[in-house]
This record gives structure tokens, sequence and C-alpha cells, in this order.
């Protein structure tokens, strides 16, 4: 614990090159597709692909990375999605990809994710103390908003002045700066106890168990879960809102992602900062409500609103770090350290499905509703999901014994 500064400036250096990398080439295949279709549908399929094997991994995932060394889990996974990137820009180069290619291998660096991000967030508490947990969450954050910021706009450059191949080999040379830092750190890994060598599903249900333990939080996950039902189809429709509601071009497209960026950058910064000693609780219950009615707004914006848009996106941008931080940190500090590869692959895995739901159904309605319609319904519902939280006893006692 005494060098967990040091430690986390190697790793966040590494990942902001990864992050930023992954962010650019995200935005430019959204961007590709959003150009070259300018369907809701085919948006809709491709996030489909790029979530499901994460949902339908992520509650194994957990079990391999509480029993694998953590630190070579984050390694085989960035260089597993690096061959993936390799293998797009390749396509590119060749000019030979087509919609299913991008469909395959979206899905296949979703793989890699299932793997990437538990084993990353349960990590943190073994390298530093818990009283920082909030405030690495928010520099963490802070990181993700500065490759928010940076990568629509250098997609939308990149893409513009090169091709897609130059974008994905971009990807691939920042996993394997990433891999590069994190081989310089130790990691240590939790005692091994309460798992069983023979059974996978053992291991799974010993997570499960841990979690229904914990009613309170057992309701705060139900409750993200409902919440990313809605945010998710609002996300995929975001670059058509622009194009279509304010009849945006490529670059407003990706000024509207590079202000969302900053917004988060500066609730990342104020969070990492401040290190409110807010309940955890009540920060994720107001950030839900405030995010809701900021998409409830934007739905409602007329086709010459861009401007006000705008400005909500900065305001929504803003609100995630005090929602996804403490959210983050809660889950850190309420199970012990050998459970948390099970307890957050098993929370993304359970999320992703009814998101991907969302998802799904979204591409068949949105036209006929509207985009504008699909924010203001997804706004409110998010809003009024975040009230009935704070209705269960369980969940406004979280935190008050500590």
């Amino acid at each position: 614990m005494n060098n967990w500064k040091k430690k986390f400036i190697i790793i966040w250096s590494g990942q902001l090159f990864s992050i930023l990398s992954s962010s650019i080439a995200q935005f430019s295949i959204v961007l590709w597709i959003s150009l070259k279709t300018g369907s809701a549908e085919v948006l809709s399929f491709a996030m489909i692909a790029a979530l499901l094997p994460q949902a339908l991994l992520g509650a194994f995932a957990g079990v391999y990375v509480d029993r694998w060394n953590r630190k070579w889990t984050m390694i085989g996974a960035d260089s597993f999605v690096a061959l993936c990137s390799g293998i797009i820009a390749l396509l590119f180069y060749l000019d030979i990809v087509e919609l299913w290619h991008i469909y395959l291998l979206l899905a296949l660096r979703s793989i890699g994710g299932a793997f990437h991000s538990p084993a990353m967030k349960s990590s943190v508490p073994l390298l530093a103390p818990e009283k920082e947990l909030t405030r690495i969450a928010g520099i963490n954050q802070a990181i993700q908003s500065i490759c928010n910021i940076g990568g629509p706009a250098l997609g939308a450059v990149l893409l513009l002045a090169f091709d897609m191949s130059v974008v994905m080999l971009l990807d691939v040379a920042g996993a394997i700066i990433a891999c590069t830092a994190l081989l310089f750190v130790y990691i240590p890994n939790p005692k091994k106890e309460n798992i069983s060598a023979k059974s996978v599903v053992n291991d799974m249900r010993d997570g499960f168990r841990v979690i229904m333990q914990n009613r309170g939080v057992s309701w705060v996950m139900v409750t993200e879960i409902l919440i990313t039902f809605f945010v998710m189809p609002v996300v995929a429709l975001m670059p058509l809102m622009t194009l279509h509601t304010f009849s945006g071009t490529a670059y407003q497209i990706s000024l509207i992602e590079t202000l969302f960026g900053a917004g988060m950058l500066g609730g990342g910064a104020l969070l990492g900062i401040w290190n409110p000693k807010i309940r955890k609780i009540l920060m994720i219950a107001f950030s839900y409500a405030i995010l809701g009615l900021a998409l409830a707004l934007c739905g409602m914006l007329p086709s010459t609103g861009y401007v006000f848009f705008a400005i909500l996106t900065v305001m929504q941008g803003l609100i995630v770090p005090f929602l996804s931080g403490p959210f983050t940190s809660l889950l850190q500090t309420q199970f012990k350290p050998i459970y948390l590869g099970r307890v957050f692959s098993l929370f993304d895995s359970i999320s992703l499905f009814p998101s991907i739901f969302g998802l799904f159904v979204t591409s068949f309605v949105a036209d006929a509703l509207g985009i504008g319609n699909i924010f203001i319904y997804c706004g409110v519902a998010i809003a009024l999901t975040a009230i009935l939280m704070m209705c269960i006893p369980s969940v406004r006692n979280l935190e008050k014994d500590t």
C-alpha cells in the first residue's frame, strides 16, 4: 500500500493510451456505420454484437479472474483485443470488409473486455487504501473522459483524412503500450479461499450467494440493471440524434461526443480532488435522477436546438462520474477482494442482458416512435427508477454503520 500512487501512475499511463486508442476506434466504427447506412437498426445490432459475448461469458469470466493472476489476465485480454483490431485493420486495408465482419470482430473484442474489466476493478482494493477508492474511481473516470474528448475528435479526423485501417492499427499500438506498462507493476492476488478447483458452477454460485446476502447492495445492483436497460438505447441513438433531429454533420457528431467527454473530465476531476464524504448511495440516486431529467429534456428539443443539446450533453457527462465512481467503490468496500472478480463480472453480465433486449426492441421501434421520443421515455424511466430505489429501506440504510 505504501507505493500505491507510483503503481497507479504507471498503470494509468498505459491505460491512457489503450483507452484513447480504443475510443478512437470505437467512435470511428460507429461513425463509419452511421455514414454508410444511416440506420438505427444497424447501429443497434452493432452494439448488441459488442455486448452479447460479454453478457454470456461474464459470469464464467469472473470465476477465472478470481482464480488466475490478475495482472496476466489483463495483459492477455488486452493482447486479444489488439489481435482483433489488427484483423479489422487488415480487412479494411484489403477493402473486403462487410458488416458481418464488423459484427463478428466487435463480438470477439467483447470477449477480451469480459476478462479485463473485472480484473482491473477487482485489483484496485489490493493496491490502494479503502479511503482512497472513491477518489481513484474519480481519477479513472477522468482518464476515461480525456479519451472520450480526444477519441471522437481524432476519430473523425483520422477517418476522413486516412481510412479505417490506420485507425484500427492505432488501437493495436495502444494495447501494446498498456501491456508493457503492466509488466512493471506488481499486483498482489488475494488468498484463494472458498474457490473450488473442480467446479466453475460452484464458484459462480458462491459469488451470487455473497451478493444476495447483502440486501441493500443487491437492490442497488437491480436498480443499476434497470437503468442500464434504459441508458443503452439512448447511447446507441446518440449519433442519429445529431444526424436526423438536428441535421448534423460528422464533425457535429464528434463534437457531441467530445463535449460529453469534457463533462466527464470535469466531473471525474472534481470527484478525484474533492473525495466527498457524502454517502455513496445518495450520490448514486441523485446523479441518476439528474441524468434522466437531462435525457428527457434532450428529447423535447426542436430541430433548431443543437446548442441546447450540446449543453445538456455536457451536463450528462459531468454527472456520470458521480454515479459510476461511487457505485464501483461501493462494491469494492462491501465485498472481500477474493469475491470481487465474480461480483463485478456477474453484475456486468446480468446487467447486459436487459440492455441488449432494450437495444433489440429499439432497433425496430426507433424509426416509428421517433428518436426524440425514445430519449424522453428513457429519461423519465431513469429518474423514476432512481426515486423508487431510495424507497427501499435496506438501500437507504447502506453505509449508516460505517
